[in-house]
């Protein structure tokens, strides 16, 4: 596929900037970080569009960009000094304070998991369906099942601990 000119590629990611923020968000801590990986899958997904042939949608391939992007990122500062992944959210308040505690409480555990995992839940929170996680991360649906099961499994018991020290 031929590279769109840059005006069409700002118009495609502006028009899914919501896949790129959901992937930063999980596997950053703190706005500068965030930014620094919004502007990387952004390069990354500018090199590797001529390659992109349609076979899956794009928001698909977007997905898998970003999050190939993103694990690599957070495996590359693993030893930078300084470098924490996924910690406290500047996420806004909800009008319920008790929801928005157990969303910090999830995104806690979340940044308590592998990067695969922490992949597959973003992508099933997102709603996406088995096939297209499996498609996104080059596996298959039964792996995603089972994957899904143990995922939901441990971060039940991560936000359980996570509540009993707070309590």
């Amino acid at each position: 596929m031929q590279r769109p000119s840059k005006k069409e590629f700002s118009q495609l990611i502006e028009k899914h900037q919501a896949i790129i923020h959901k992937v930063t968000l999980v596997y950053t801590n703190g706005p500068a970080d965030r930014e620094d990986l919004f502007q990387e899958i952004c390069l990354q997904l500018w090199k590797a569009y001529p390659n992109f042939r349609a076979e899956a949608k794009l928001t698909t391939w977007m997905y898998r960009v970003a999050l190939n992007t993103a694990i690599s990122t957070v495996r590359k500062n693993r030893n930078r000094p300084g470098f924490e992944s996924l910690g406290a959210y500047d996420l806004a308040t909800d009008e319920n304070p008790e929801e928005a505690e157990q969303v910090k409480l999830l995104y806690s555990a979340i940044s308590k998991l592998n990067s695969i995992d922490k992949a597959i839940i973003l992508l099933w929170l997102e709603g996406k369906s088995y096939d297209e996680i499996a498609s996104i991360m080059g596996t298959s649906k039964d792996n995603v099942s089972v994957k899904l099961v143990r995922i939901k499994r441990k971060l039940e018991e991560l936000v359980n601990d996570s509540e009993k020290e707070l309590s």
